[in-house]
């Protein structure tokens, strides 16, 4: 089955003059669009981004967009007509969000979070309403996952993000150690999921998995300067992260791990490898 607005995997099932058809197996046949690529031979397998095209026919692309449909992006608004405004989704054609579609007037050179869909005729088309597709709860997340993230709006708690294109998650100000910007992705963690089912993320791997993958780094890193950091429990958490790119709590606690284990001597501003 061809999935429209998605990549697929398809196999060359047709060569008609310079024109080149898709199949699935199946019966269904699409048009590549782009010249295709060099060295593939009929019936060979290519990935390749199913669409609707101007006259109302499926086409077939193998440049990849950067967004497909049911997904979130921050994508340029790179003109604007009649019709609504016009993005710039790395494909020849721009992709059209209706002005029925857009919360405000989009100004181009201007970026937005919008979310791919189908019409009813299966074009795609996107739109800066995206709350509608988006849940404020979850029971599908389990602490701990990893996650991919989108960047969204900032909070007097911290920021909001989007998780995996399907639901709102909070990344809280206190444990941020990072800049971070709207449209960015990040891969995060679910860090708690509340009594009311809404989520509460992190940039970093939650319990002490995170603590023992840390401390092999720290060895290394010590090991390469002759067996001295200038950092300590009393660096600020800034710095901390520029280091090692994870919270000074869990920067403590590893050091603290391997003090125990006798690997490395503490004072208040380095800490040195033992032997």
């Amino acid at each position: 089955m061809i999935h429209i607005g998605k990549t697929n995997t398809l196999k060359i099932v047709k060569q008609q003059g310079a024109d080149v058809y898709l199949g699935d197996g199946i019966s269904n046949k699409v048009l590549l669009a782009n010249k295709i690529p060099p060295h593939y031979q009929m019936d060979d397998s290519l990935e390749a981004f199913v669409y609707v095209d101007m006259d109302g026919h499926l086409a077939a692309t193998t440049r990849m967009p950067l967004a497909q449909a049911d997904e979130i992006a921050w994508l340029p608004v790179v003109s604007v007509n009649y019709t609504g405004a016009f993005l710039d989704w790395g494909l020849p054609k721009d992709l059209l969000v209706p002005f029925s579609e857009q919360h405000l007037e989009m100004e181009v050179g201007r970026s937005y979070l919008v979310r791919l869909f189908l019409d009813d005729k299966s074009r795609i088309l996107a739109t800066t309403k995206i709350n509608r597709f988006l849940e404020e709860t979850s029971e599908d997340f389990q602490v701990g996952e990893k996650v991919s993230l989108i960047i969204a709006d900032k909070t007097d708690l911290g920021v909001k993000a989007i998780i995996n294109h399907s639901c709102w998650g909070m990344l809280y100000q206190n444990e941020l150690f990072q800049p971070v910007h709207q449209g960015q992705k990040l891969d995060g963690y679910i860090k708690q999921i509340r009594e009311d089912n809404k989520i509460d993320l992190s940039l970093h791997q939650p319990g002490y998995g995170k603590v023992e993958s840390i401390t092999d780094t720290i060895l290394a890193k010590l090991r390469a300067n002759n067996g001295v950091l200038m950092l300590s429990d009393k660096s600020p958490p800034e710095e901390i992260y520029a280091t090692f790119g994870v919270s000074k709590k869990v920067f403590k606690q590893a050091i603290g791990a391997l003090y125990k284990d006798h690997k490395i001597t503490l004072d208040k501003t380095a800490i040195r490898l033992v032997g």
